[in-house]
């Protein structure tokens, strides 16, 4: 069953009579060239209502409750997954799936943010929002990828970092700190995806690498556009507001230059209209981002890779 957000209404109302015409299609009655009619209005309709949205819009797609998440990514683009649980040290954090696979052949790791679709699985990942111990199971698993030499695919699609009591005890801040350390030390190709939400820390925690990539209706922020609003007019609800202030869609942040490095299109409405057609996309992507990357030799991996992050800032000294 589709799940139809409040911008998508007028669509909803088409799909609904399209659906309806065909269940009461039988022999005697045909409603075949109304059903045509209609569904080319429906797909007008789409085209108008995907090209004009806003970013709050597209901050809701990002958030919808059917879009793909990682396992349903490693599901078709990869084969041969075995995923590693825990960190060694506190417990196994299932906001954060890691582990090892192939793609096309190749080995390799891979990493992501996994939210829920029902309540209970929603609870059981931590709607997405991992724990210390998470992130220190994904460096475990980056240094065992980097040992043995394989490339590292990493997906992310998290409101941000639990800041829960006990996340802040256990070293939230020290586990995100040092995976950025880490991840910069790399020796192996680094290939990161933002899926979903890439909120803050929690997204960058596992997104420092040789390539960023970003789904078409994917959003990239340092903060929520509600944690935003909230600080600047101590409203949460005014998120659309926020949302427009932070230019947080994908073309907004390839349109800053250094940031992210393509935009990877999605079916038209989002990723969840067609999962094959979304991972398929994705795929060609990646395989052209690490084939491009496999020329690097480690040390030029490293250099790259700080070289491109130094790359984002911009500095200008005042005139004397």
């Amino acid at each position: 069953m589709n799940q139809y957000l409040d911008f998508e209404q007028p669509i909803a109302e088409l799909e609904t009579k399209i659906g309806e015409l065909r269940e009461y299609s039988t022999d005697n009655v045909d409603f075949s060239s109304e059903i045509k009619r209609l569904e080319k209005k429906a797909d007008r309709l789409k085209k108008e209502v995907y090209s004009n949205l806003s970013r709050w819009q597209r901050t809701q797609l990002a958030r919808h409750a059917k879009r793909p998440y990682t396992l349903d990514y490693i599901e078709r683009i990869f084969t041969d997954w075995s995923e590693v649980h825990g960190d060694r040290n506190y417990r196994d954090d299932p906001a954060l799936v890691c582990g090892f696979a192939r793609i096309d052949g190749k080995p390799c790791c891979v990493i992501g943010h996994q939210k829920g679709r029902n309540t209970k699985e929603k609870v059981h990942r931590n709607f997405g929002m991992p724990n210390p111990e998470g992130y220190r199971k994904a460096l475990r698993v980056m240094q065992l990828a980097d040992q043995f030499g394989l490339p590292i695919f990493t997906f992310v699609d998290t409101p941000g970092a639990f800041p829960g009591i006990g996340a802040e005890e256990r070293g939230q801040a020290e586990a995100i700190a040092r995976n950025l350390r880490e991840m910069a030390m790399l020796r192996v190709p680094v290939i990161v995806t933002i899926t979903g939400e890439g909120g803050s820390g929690g997204a960058l925690a596992i997104a420092v690498g040789n390539r960023v990539l970003m789904m078409e209706y994917s959003v990239y922020a340092v903060i929520s556009p509600e944690g935003c609003a909230a600080i600047l007019w101590g409203d949460g609800s005014k998120g659309d507001q926020a949302a427009e202030a932070l230019k947080l869609t994908a073309q907004d942040v390839d349109s800053l230059g250094s940031v992210i490095d393509e935009v990877i299109p999605e079916p038209l409405g989002g990723g969840h209209q067609d999962y094959d057609l979304a991972a398929q996309s994705l795929k060609e992507y990646l395989l052209k981002h690490l084939n491009e990357l496999e020329e690097y030799s480690p040390e030029g991996l490293i250099e790259q890779r700080y070289q491109r992050f130094r790359a984002i800032a911009e500095f200008e000294e005042p005139k004397v």
